[in-house]
């Protein structure tokens, strides 16, 4: 068995703090990072907001003098700390209960691109993080949870038919500089590497375009991407789920398990032999996801294959190599609804 079923209280904790983090996410001046501060200046009262830059640099700014607008303001951002406090209470709980986390670092990194607005821009979380946050949505655990040093983040960039509507702009090396991690950027300016722990690494991807495997630059992130053949594939139609770590919740755009799966069958072929780790590690991760769908939801999975396989003759023979690779690897899966 690839998989273990979560217990009920673990499942019924993800789904509350689910709820209560996407409700959160929906932004107010609650949610603002900065704080409020009080100056009397000759004997008159007035209100300055201080935040950091996107150096991490303090700046102040002016506000006017002391009203009752003000103050309703000001209550209402303080009662933010409460609400954060809330679901850190039930993300706690939750872990408490059985349902898994990722590394304190590595939710730091996510939090904060998530604060910044990389995901309302369209940003879309990929990789083996995703894959450990299914855990949660679906409500199981992994036989064998993969763990990683790399964070995978994607955009749909020019191709529109998979983006999400936002008109949400944001500085993406702005906002990696200010996590004070250490994080430089290679010569492609797609992937971002800690300068003290070289394994640790941000890449940003996207779908590839007419200029093949040119770097593209995504301005309503100010950030470089890296064109992936076949990555349009995995992020149609995204859905949300909620990271866990002790630091708190942070929900996030996903694609589909089914088509994550099936993609992770799509690349296995194209790993070069020097990545004959991570080819491995594609075909455990879609074992995984399939023997579930298999048993759950066997229809969306075999749909899911045909619309695969009706695009085209380089998809096909690549996704039936992945599954050919898979089925040797793991012949126990149900694979019935994928025509073998």
């Amino acid at each position: 068995m690839l998989y273990t079923t979560l217990s009920t209280n673990a499942q019924t904790a993800y789904a509350a703090l689910s709820s209560a983090s996407r409700l959160e996410d929906v932004r107010t001046v609650a949610e603002l990072p900065g704080s409020f501060s009080r100056k009397l200046i000759k004997g008159k009262a007035y209100w300055y907001y201080q935040t950091p830059d996107m150096t991490g640099k303090q700046i102040q700014i002016f506000l006017g003098s002391a009203s009752d607008d003000l103050s309703e303001l000001i209550a209402l951002h303080r009662s933010g700390d409460a609400k954060k406090m809330h679901l850190r209470q039930l993300t706690r709980q939750a872990i408490a209960a059985g349902c898994p986390a990722i590394v304190p670092t590595h939710a730091k990194i996510i939090e904060r691109l998530s604060d910044a607005g990389f995901f309302r821009a369209g940003g879309i979380l990929v990789g083996t993080h995703v894959y450990m946050a299914y855990q949660n949505y679906l409500g199981v655990r992994w036989q064998s949870a993969a763990q990683t040093v790399d964070l995978d983040f994607a955009h749909a960039g020019r191709n529109v038919s998979v983006a999400i509507p936002s008109d949400v702009t944001m500085d993406m090396g702005s906002e990696i500089e200010a996590l004070k991690m250490g994080f430089v950027p290679v010569k492609s300016l797609t992937t971002y590497v800690k300068s003290d722990e070289r394994d640790l690494q941000i890449d940003f991807v996207t779908c590839r375009h007419r200029g093949g495997d040119t770097p593209v630059l995504i301005k309503a992130l100010n950030a470089t991407m890296q064109p992936l053949k076949f990555m349009e594939f995995s992020m149609e139609a995204p859905i949300q789920v909620t990271l866990l770590a002790q630091r708190g919740p942070t929900t996030v755009n996903a694609p589909p398990p089914e088509k994550y799966a099936l993609h992770k069958l799509l690349v296995f072929g194209k790993r070069p032999q020097a990545m004959r780790v991570k080819a491995s590690k594609d075909l455990d991760q879609a074992a995984s996801l399939i023997a579930y769908l298999a048993e759950h939801d066997a229809e969306l999975l075999g749909e899911t294959w045909q619309q695969l396989l009706a695009r085209g003759p380089g998809w096909r023979s690549r996704a039936t190599e992945g599954l050919t690779a898979m089925k040797a690897r793991y012949p126990d899966v149900d694979t019935s609804v994928l025509g073998t």
